[in-house]
Order: C-alpha cells, then sequence, then structure tokens
C-alpha cells in the first residue's frame, strides 16, 4: 500500500484527499520509484480545477525525486537502487509512483532529492525558455513575471549567467528583494508600481527583448506594452486565467510583435532533449549559476495547505511535499 492524493472531483484545493491505494507492479518500460521528495508547480493547480482536464480520479503532480525500488520488463538503462528525478504528467503527490523509465533523469551525486524535486520541472522549462525559445545571449534585455516564484528564480539566476540584463516582477518588497538577490539587475513591485512605465523608464524607451510570462490573463496586454519592436512575448503559463487573443492585429499596432505559447511536451519529446536539458540544469547548478531556493515544505498530507499558498501568492521559490 501507498499513500497518495486523489482527487475525484475538479474544484478547490479542499478536494484533494490523502489515501491509502495499492502499488501496482511496474509493467513493461516502466519503474517503482519510492519519492524522497515532490515538487509543487501551478499546473498542478490546473489539474486540480479542470483547466487542463484529465479523467477522474486522478492524483496529481508532475515533478519528483527519488529511489528506484522496482523495475519492469524491457527496463535496461535503470536499475534498482538508482537516484532519479522526473518531470512528467500527473501521479506526483504519492509516497510511491509508476514512471516510465524513458522519463526517468539519473542524478548526479551533488544533487539532493530536495533539490531535484524543487528543479527538474521548473528547470527544464528554464532551459527551454532560455536556450530554444529565445536563445538568450551577452546584452539582451529580459522581463520576467513571477520573478520570485520556483521557476523565476532559476530562470532569472540563469539567464543573468547567459549575460542577459534581467529585469523582474514580483508581488511586495520581501519578494522583490529575493528577485534582486537571484538574477534581477532591477526588480519591479507590480502592487505598489506601473511595471509598464518602470520597464520603459529602464529601458530609455525603448522596451526588452522579450517577455517570459506565466502569469497570464491579468497582465498579457500590458506585457505588449514592454516589448521593443519585433519582441517576443513569450506567454507560457497562466496563473490568473488562460491569454485569449481574438484580434491579431494587436501585435501588428504594438510593434509588429512576435508571440508564442511553448510547452515542454513539444521541446522534450524524445529522451535525448530531456537528458541534455538536464545535463545542461544540472552544470548550470555545480558552477554556481543557479542556487536554487526552496522558500517552504508541506507534508504530503497537507498538499490542500500547499496549493492555498501558492495560489494566495504566500510562497518563495519553490515549494516541496514531503511523503
Amino acid at each position: 500500500m501507498s499513500k497518495a492524493i486523489v482527487i475525484d472531483r475538479y474544484g478547490g484545493p479542499e478536494v484533494m484527499a490523502i489515501r491509502e491505494l495499492d502499488c501496482a507492479a511496474p509493467g513493461a518500460g516502466e519503474v517503482l520509484v519510492r519519492q524522497h521528495a515532490i515538487g509543487v508547480n501551478f499546473i498542478d493547480v490546473y489539474h486540480r480545477t479542470g483547466l487542463y482536464p484529465y479523467p477522474l480520479p486522478l492524483t496529481p503532480g508532475s515533478e519528483g525525486a527519488g529511489e528506484v525500488v522496482a523495475i519492469g520488463d524491457d527496463v535496461s538503462d535503470v536499475r534498482i537502487g538508482d537516484r532519479v528525478a522526473y518531470s512528467v504528467a500527473l501521479g506526483g503527490y504519492s509516497e510511491q509512483r509508476i514512471v516510465p523509465a524513458s522519463q526517468l533523469v539519473p542524478l548526479p551525486d551533488f544533487i539532493d532529492y530536495d533539490t531535484a524535486a524543487a528543479v527538474m520541472l521548473k528547470g527544464l522549462t528554464a532551459y527551454y525558455l532560455l536556450h530554444d525559445t529565445w536563445p538568450v545571449g551577452p546584452g539582451e534585455t529580459l522581463l520576467f513575471h513571477a520573478a520570485a516564484g520556483g521557476m523565476g528564480l532559476i530562470a532569472c539566476q540563469w539567464a543573468a549567467s547567459l549575460g542577459a540584463r534581467v529585469i523582474g516582477t514580483a508581488g511586495g518588497p520581501e519578494k522583490v528583494a529575493l528577485a534582486l538577490q537571484n538574477g534581477c539587475e532591477a526588480a519591479i513591485d507590480y502592487r505598489a508600481d506601473d511595471f509598464v512605465a518602470r520597464v520603459r523608464e529602464l529601458t530609455d524607451g525603448e522596451g526588452v527583448d522579450v517577455v517570459y510570462d506565466g502569469v497570464g490573463q491579468a497582465i498579457f496586454e500590458q506585457s505588449l506594452d514592454c516589448l521593443r519592436p519585433r519582441g517576443l512575448m513569450v506567454s507560457y503559463g497562466n496563473a490568473t486565467g488562460p491569454v485569449a487573443v481574438p484580434d491579431l492585429g494587436i501585435l501588428a499596432r504594438k510593434g509588429s510583435l512576435f508571440l508564442t505559447r511553448p510547452t515542454g511536451a513539444h521541446y522534450f519529446a524524445t529522451r535525448q532533449a530531456t537528458l541534455r536539458a538536464a545535463d545542461a540544469l544540472f552544470n548550470a547548478i555545480a558552477r554556481g549559476a543557479i542556487k536554487p531556493y526552496i522558500g517552504q515544505r508541506f507534508p504530503l498530507a497537507d498538499a490542500a495547505a500547499a496549493h492555498r499558498a501558492l495560489e494566495g501568492r504566500a510562497t518563495l521559490g519553490s515549494t516541496l511535499l514531503i511523503p
């Protein structure tokens, strides 16, 4: 038996309940992982509410790290006892879980379980945003929203290490200070300041090359106003609701802008792509370009409290569940 968070109906944090479940044996190409730490991400909220619908019942969670305790047939590159991490859809909020062997990443000795669970989904996302969606280089200026969140801290540190000038937004003085300590040359308190005006001021009216936005609906159009002509808007999440662009002419009127909505499923369609990104992430941690920040840990049974904190913007950095 294994404890897991189960959702029988879409809704608020209260729909998550912890239950004892039979622990299935891994099938062909699968392994059983005993989890040591589980990452909490906004995509888990989308699964819980049904914004990203999946058949019910479901166990949320897309990021974790642990030890391989059983392997199925046709598994050759993973062994019992291996330390591994993953970033896959659903099933993470559990003591033990089945994962396709092809989607596991081996952990170097210098990456502990908590760090791995804090950076896998967010770090791989940062990789494709900064290296593939727009290859960030020296002298470029970026605007990163929610810069003090788990994703924001990783991405801003990484972007700064690539030579970019990073402007971040965050809510409140504590988060602004954290962003400034983690890669941001300037940080704007969106609760107190007009972030569009501040970005224009900081760039001498020119605007930034790229906006990275995981916030969504509430700030989408204002973010377009932060871009230079022919700049790129990267909408990679929608914490405040999905973005709709009924009139594509807005991109022309605001400067012949580019817009993309990337997802890791397309950037990491192969194991080779995932391993390449994970290797770059772990190397960035090893050389100190990224210093993961875990702001809060909750017991697995308190997953609802973790979601309330995340949705209430009461978290700093990465959030973990501990089985």
